[in-house]
């Protein structure tokens, strides 16, 4: 009996959404007509969708589609909507196609959890032969800048998306601010001037406003007031007149308008009162036809007050699908602790290549194709948020880099050896595949010649079994060139190694276990060309560093940069160009820095070479 008088709607997308939470997204199977049990009872006719009058389809391009095939959502003509005239309005407006949106705030630089959300975005409208919008929610002109919302669009682009069309939510403030009229004229909205920590308290006990009675017309006036900047900032707003007794707090009559006595960066000085996220969002999604608004599971909580708004404004409700946050181990997603981080010098600035930012990612050498192959792997269901490891990124990472990333040979910290029975007028060029399996494939030139240079740390003074490396009177194989027996270590006063001779064996005629790596003097007195390496380690020393308190700072990891001036590099490095990959044989792979030259090359070591993690 409570319920013969319940908005059906408001049932049926809460029993909706509560299966969805429990089973996830339907699947194909649950979607295909063919598989459904008959019905006891004729089903209406359904809404068809009808070719768009109103909405403009440009020729496709190349998108990405590396979604998951296991993610279905139920078709546009599927959204129950208030009234059957508003679907087929819809349908009619878009032509039953698919339409998403990824719709970052430009508060800050966009980060590795971002790359979910857009890989879900645009990849499903993309498998649907949909379109997604690329939609700016830059409601807060406070925390807004140009700066970040160019990143956006850089890294939109880098990642491999191209959207329908990018738009700007403020680009809908005309409209935003008739349908907040209309709100108030409905009796739905109102002027508050209550202090924002008498509202707060207010909304915790579940208390209404002494504002909250006040006449349509009186609201209309003061609103227009805020409107034309009679009122500073904080003396009033308005709000939306949801249910003050409601368990959801959300409903509790929340902010549609403060007033921002500052200019916005896309539409300048033009308002002084700003929209809400929460009055906004589902507005435009509205406005644009949006037909999955997938968002992340912290917005499952505000999906009441989504559709509440656009029922009292009589608009098509978009149905909203959550899905659980990308959250990586030794990775903080916070943007208020990542401006932190820029701010104190900690790191050096957004694209610092130890921060979770897509553009510190890009710069340290992760590829578009390794981060969408991570999202592609996890699952996209409404499930608590749990925890990844970052050695899924980096595994598909290496996956990636070992089709494109041609080999070469960097010694990072160089002992000297003096082959002693090689001519030292004597420079040989050996040809070398760039990719070892491609036997057919390009090739680079290194030269060998009676000095040559390894890793210190391929030495040793004491042999053992387990070793491989070079030991006196143990022979080693020089990858590509020659096998060496070390005959001599000289050291300095102080005890420490500072060279080593050695002999070849220009047959290469036995089978030493170890083979090094290494680089030689290109031309009598002249030493292989330098360049400066940069290791990096996880930021923070904490696996969970988003758990840290009041201290988190502390947590940073001290030894999370290693800078190596004047390593030795295979000529052919010479002419590297930003951005590009490659694996330094025996010691990972590595990216040119973008702030490298001609003169002073820099490389990025992007992930160790081998690692124990299997998915």
């Amino acid at each position: 009996p409570v319920l013969q008088f319940a908005d059906a709607l408001l049932v049926k997308t809460t029993l909706e959404a509560k299966v969805e939470e429990i089973l996830g997204p339907k699947t194909e199977e649950d979607l295909d007509p063919k598989k459904k049990k008959k019905q006891n009872q004729k089903a209406s006719a359904p809404i068809k969708a009808t070719p768009s009058k109103s909405l403009k389809v440009e020729e496709k391009t190349d998108e990405v589609d590396t979604l998951s095939s296991s993610v279905v959502y139920p078709p546009p003509e599927a959204n129950t909507q208030k009234t059957p005239e508003l679907l087929e309005a819809h349908l009619q407006a878009t032509g039953g196609r698919v339409i998403t949106r990824f719709p970052p705030e430009p508060n800050g630089y966009l980060h590795i959890g971002h790359a979910k959300s857009m890989n879900l975005n645009f990849g499903y409208a993309a498998r649907m032969d949909g379109l997604c919008y690329l939609r700016f929610d830059d409601t807060n002109p406070a925390a807004e800048k140009q700066e970040y919302i160019d990143n956006i669009i850089e890294n939109v682009e880098w990642m491999g998306f191209k959207p329908y069309k990018i738009t700007y939510s403020s680009d809908y403030f005309d409209k935003l601010y008739e349908l907040a009229c209309e709100l108030i004229r409905n009796g739905d909205g109102y002027v508050c001037s209550c202090p924002s920590e008498l509202m707060r308290k207010l909304r915790e006990e579940g208390t209404e406003c002494e504002h909250r009675s006040r006449s349509a017309d009186e609201n209309l006036q003061l609103f227009e007031g805020m409107r034309d900047g009679k009122y500073r900032e904080g003396e009033m707003c308005m709000r939306m007149k949801g249910d003050m007794k409601a368990n959801n707090t959300t409903m509790r009559d929340l902010v549609a308008y403060r007033i921002l006595h500052m200019p916005h960066p896309h539409v300048g000085d033009k308002w002084c009162i700003y929209p809400s996220y929460d009055f906004t969002h589902c507005i435009v999604d509205s406005l644009e036809n949006i037909t999955h608004s997938l968002c992340t599971l912290e917005f499952r909580v505000r999906r009441e007050s989504y559709e509440w708004l656009l029922h009292r404004l009589h608009m098509y409700c978009p149905p909203q699908r959550e899905f659980s946050r990308l959250v990586l181990t030794h990775v903080m997603l916070s943007k208020r602790k990542l401006k932190a981080l820029v701010e104190s010098g900690l790191v050096d600035g957004w694209d610092d290549p130890r921060l979770p930012t897509l553009r510190a990612y890009r710069r340290r050498g992760y590829t578009p194709d390794a981060i969408r192959d991570m999202c592609n792997r996890l699952s996209v269901t409404g499930a608590e948020n749990t925890v990844i490891s970052h050695d899924l990124l980096d595994y598909t990472l290496r996956l990636h880099l070992d089709a494109i990333a041609p080999r070469k040979f960097i010694v990072i910290d160089p002992l000297k050896i003096t082959i002693t029975n090689f001519p030292e007028d004597r420079f040989e060029k050996i040809a070398v595949l760039d990719f070892p399996t491609h036997k057919d494939g390009p090739t680079h030139e290194i030269v060998f010649s009676k000095i040559v240079y390894i890793e210190r740390s391929d030495f040793r003074e004491v042999d053992d079994k387990n070793y491989y490396g070079l030991a006196p009177n143990k022979e080693v194989r020089l990858k590509y060139g020659y096998h060496i027996t070390c005959t001599k270590v000289i050291k300095d006063d102080a005890g420490n190694i500072v060279e080593l001779e050695a002999e070849y064996d220009p047959e290469n005629s036995r089978k030493p276990k170890g083979t090094l790596h290494w680089v030689a003097d290109t031309a009598p007195g002249v030493k292989p060309a330098t360049a400066e390496v940069r290791l990096y380690d996880t930021l923070f020393l904490s696996d969970k560093p988003w758990e840290l308190k009041e201290n988190w700072l502390e947590n940073v990891n001290p030894d999370s940069k290693h800078v190596v001036e004047n390593a030795f590099i295979d000529p052919s490095l010479r002419t590297a160009k930003s951005e590009e990959k490659f694996q330094f044989e025996r010691l990972g792979y590595f990216c040119v820095d973008w702030t490298s030259t001609d003169e002073k090359l820099i490389f990025n070591r992007t992930v160790s070479l081998k690692s124990t993690y299997k998915p």
